[in-house]
């Protein structure tokens, strides 16, 4: 049997002051977005506590970064502020995680920055993260060592609203060590690797990459692609969707001015949303 799904349309906000930030999540809200994103920085403004005002002032839209780099983050602190997220929220919390671009532009704090060792890190990252959701106390790698069996303080472990909330993963396709981490996770974020680096996976290459993870057991997870659009035109919707998109993520980093942003929320996601059969 068939359903029929819509393209789910989430904002990424570039940029702008704390307050300002939240504003634009509650016009995204207003405008019919389904989802507010923020990037994570190693120096700025601060997208756990931003998202977590944001979710005392929205009562719909999903929250959460795109996209954390997880390699350079403590995942237990992590787990923390993405759980604290969703009861704010009521179980809105989605986490967006990548290798991180190591990239002196963005800034250099001494993390590691040799692919290897952050793919260890990432790895390690994320059971640490859903363990610590579905209640373990206890996680030993070669990267991180946490335990908690002896922490009587804590009581009860600490865990989100939702049973985890989506984890949604960068997979760099034709990788299949980084297809298998995404095989872990709730949600695909598609990227191909080239001679010149990686960029977005195009609707093209999508299919092969979804039968692969469905190949190894993914079923039901979301598949995240980012682009520009404008509202009265779907068209650039449509091509993703029908590869096996469930996410567009409305992305753009030329204009981050308040003028720019703010037209583009207020006009709202693509209309009418194109749906599609599942």
């Amino acid at each position: 049997m068939t359903t029929t799904r819509t393209l789910s349309q989430g904002f990424v906000v570039p940029g702008g002051s704390p307050t300002r930030v939240v504003e634009y999540a509650v016009l995204a809200e207003e405008a019919g977005w389904d989802a507010v994103f923020l990037p994570e920085l190693g120096y700025g403004v601060d997208p756990w506590t931003v998202l977590a005002a944001a979710a005392v002032r929205t009562t719909r839209v999903r929250l959460g970064t795109m996209l954390t780099p997880l390699a350079w983050r403590r995942p237990w602190k992590l787990a923390s502020q993405v759980a604290t997220l969703d009861h704010l929220s009521a179980g809105r919390a989605v986490l967006s995680i990548g290798l991180g671009a190591a990239d002196p532009a963005l800034g250099v704090f001494g993390e590691p920055t040799d692919r290897k060792t952050r793919a260890g890190r990432l790895d390690e990252g994320i059971g640490i993260i859903a363990g610590l959701w579905s209640g373990e106390r206890q996680f030993t790698g070669r990267h991180y060592n946490v335990d908690l069996r002896e922490a009587t303080a804590l009581g009860d472990l600490f865990r989100p609203v939702q049973s985890r909330p989506p984890i949604w993963c960068v997979g760099a396709w034709p990788s299949e060590q980084s297809l298998s981490r995404v095989a872990r996770c709730d949600g695909l974020i598609p990227s191909t690797l080239t001679d010149a680096g990686a960029r977005q996976s195009t609707p093209a290459e999508l299919p092969e990459m979804l039968a692969w993870l469905r190949e190894r057991g993914w079923r039901s997870g979301d598949v995240v692609v980012e682009g520009t659009s404008e509202p009265a035109d779907p068209s650039p919707l449509l091509e993703w969707q029908e590869a096996g998109a469930t996410w567009w993520l409305e992305t753009s980093w030329e204009d981050g001015s308040d003028e720019a942003i703010t037209d583009r929320i207020v006009r709202g996601p693509a209309s009418p949303r194109p749906n599609f059969e599942r």
